[in-house]
C-alpha cells in the first residue's frame, strides 16, 4: 500500500520526470519552511501594531500560508514557499492604518483589490505589458527601498534608533536589555546565515525570546494549545471603502510591489530548480503567477496583508526540491504551526527586530544592478530607494520615483525612453499629489 500511495504521489507531482523523490521532497519543503517560519512571528505583530487581533492574526498568517503553498503546489507543481510579504505587512500598518488613518478593515478591502488585479493580469497579457513598461532600474529600487522601509521598522521596535526632537532621530540607549537584545539578534543571525544555517533568522527569532524568558523580559505563556479563534479578523475586509479615490495609490502599491517581487522570485527559483527548457520557456510560469495572484485575495479574507511567493525557497531547491510536494510540505508545516499560538505570542518586538534589519539587508543587494553609469535611470532609483522609509510610506515612495523618472527623461531629451505604462502612472501619481 505505501509503495501505491508513494506511485500515486510520483505520478501527480511527476517525481521522476523532475529528477526527484517523496524523501527528497520533504526534507526540501521542511528546509524552506524553517527558513520562512519567522514570518508566523513577525507578521502577528505587525497586524496588532494596526489593531487587529494578534492572536487571530497569527492563526490567519498560518491558514493563508498554508492555502498559498497548496494552491502553489497542487495547481503549478513548484517548489515554492508562500506567506503574508515582508514589506507588504509594513505599508499595511504603517502606511495606510497608522499614517494614511484608515481602519484595518479598509485596508484589507485595499489588500483584496489589488489582489483581483494581480489576478486579472495574470490570466492576460497586461502582466507582460506591465512588466515591460516598468524600467528595470526602478523595479530594483522599489524592492531595495522596502527593504530600507523594512530595516527602519526594526530599527524602531528594537529601541535601537529613537525619536529626537533635535535631530528628529538618534541612537537609543544600548545599555537597556532590549535594544541590545535586539542588536544581539541581528548579529546572531547574521553570523548563522553567514555560515550558511538553514532557518537562521527563526533561531535567531528564539534564542533571544528565550534570553528575554530568562532575564524576566518576558512572560511565560506556554508553547502549544488549540488555535485561538480567527472570528476577529475573518471576512472583516471593507471593499466599499476601499474604492475611495484617495486609496488608488495604495492599491497601486501594494500591486506593483506584490507583482515585481513575485515575478523575481519565481524567475529566480526556476532558474535554480530547472524549470526553464532548453528554449528558455518556463514551465507552468502562468500557472504559477496564477496562484500567488490568487492567494492574496484568500489572505484577504482571512485577514491577511499580500500573501506572496518568498525567496526563501530557494534554500529548499537547494536541497533538492524541484515539485510542488515541496509546496504541500511547507504547507502543511504551516497548518501544524497554528497549534504553538502561545510561542508566537510570547515572541517580544525586541526579539524580531533583528530578523527585520537582517530581512532589509538582504532586500538591498539587488542595488547592484543598478545602471550606475546612467544618471537618468539611477537618479530616480535612488530617490525611491530614499523616500519610500524617509516618507514612511511605500506608495509615496514609488509615486515620487515615478514622476523624478519622466521628467529627467523628458528634460535631457530622451523622452523616446519613457514607456506608455511609465507615462500612465506618473500621471496618476501627479494626479494624487494635486488633488488627493
Amino acid at each position: 500500500m505505501e509503495k501505491q500511495d508513494q506511485g500515486l504521489v510520483g505520478r501527480y507531482f511527476q517525481l521522476a520526470e523532475h529528477g526527484s523523490d517523496v524523501r527528497t521532497e520533504l526534507v526540501a519543503g521542511a528546509t524552506t519552511f524553517v527558513t520562512m517560519a519567522y514570518i508566523i512571528f513577525v507578521n502577528p505583530q505587525m497586524m496588532a501594531s494596526a489593531g487587529m487581533d494578534p492572536q487571530a492574526s497569527f492563526v490567519a498568517t498560518c491558514l493563508a500560508s498554508a492555502l498559498a503553498c497548496y494552491l502553489m503546489g497542487f495547481y503549478a507543481n513548484w517548489p515554492v514557499g508562500l506567506a503574508p510579504g515582508m514589506g507588504l505587512n509594513a505599508f499595511f500598518t504603517y502606511t495606510v492604518v497608522a499614517d494614511m488613518g484608515y481602519t484595518w478593515e479598509v485596508a484589507l478591502g485595499a489588500v483584496f483589490l489589488a489582489g483581483v488585479l494581480f489576478v486579472i493580469m495574470s490570466v492576460t497579457r497586461i502582466r507582460r505589458w506591465m512588466l515591460n513598461s516598468i524600467p528595470l532600474d526602478l523595479r530594483v529600487a522599489m524592492a531595495a527601498g522596502v527593504g530600507l522601509f523594512v530595516g527602519f521598522i526594526g530599527l524602531k521596535s528594537g529601541g535601537i534608533i529613537v525619536a529626537s526632537e533635535a535631530t528628529f532621530l538618534t541612537l537609543g540607549d544600548l545599555t537597556r536589555p532590549e535594544p541590545a537584545l535586539a542588536c544581539l539578534g541581528f548579529l546572531l543571525i547574521a553570523v548563522l546565515s553567514i555560515r550558511q544555517m538553514h532557518g537562521a533568522i527563526i533561531v535567531g527569532i528564539l534564542t533571544i525570546t528565550a534570553i528575554g524568558l530568562l532575564g524576566g523580559l518576558v512572560e511565560y505563556q506556554g508553547l502549544v494549545a488549540a488555535p485561538p479563534s480567527i472570528a476577529p479578523t475573518l471576512f472583516k475586509l471593507d471593499i466599499a471603502g476601499a474604492l475611495d479615490v484617495a486609496m488608488t495609490s495604495v492599491i497601486i502599491a501594494f500591486l506593483f510591489v506584490n507583482l515585481f517581487d513575485t515575478a523575481g522570485t519565481l524567475l529566480g527559483v526556476a532558474n535554480r530548480a530547472g524549470l526553464v527548457d532548453e528554449r528558455g520557456r518556463i514551465h507552468n510560469m502562468d500557472r504559477a503567477l496564477k496562484a500567488d495572484s490568487t492567494s492574496s485575495v484568500f489572505g484577504a479574507f482571512l485577514g491577511c496583508a499580500p500573501v506572496t511567493s518568498y525567496v526563501e525557497s530557494a534554500a529548499g531547491v537547494a536541497s533538492g526540491g524541484r515539485t510542488g510536494l515541496t509546496a504541500v510540505t511547507v504547507g502543511t508545516l504551516f497548518l501544524l504551526a497554528i497549534f504553538f499560538a502561545p510561542l508566537a505570542g510570547m515572541v517580544p518586538a525586541f526579539a524580531t527586530a533583528g530578523a527585520l534589519i537582517y530581512v532589509a539587508m538582504l532586500m538591498l543587494t539587488g542595488v547592484q544592478g543598478l545602471e550606475w553609469e546612467d544618471a537618468t535611470e539611477v537618479i530616480p532609483a535612488l530617490i525611491t530607494i530614499v523616500m519610500i522609509p524617509l516618507s514612511f510610506s511605500i506608495a509615496n515612495g514609488i509615486a515620487v520615483g515615478f514622476i523624478s523618472y519622466v521628467v529627467i527623461k523628458f528634460c535631457t531629451g530622451r523622452h523616446r525612453e519613457i514607456s506608455p505604462g511609465a507615462w500612465f502612472l506618473a500621471a496618476i501619481f501627479l494626479a494624487k499629489f494635486a488633488f488627493m
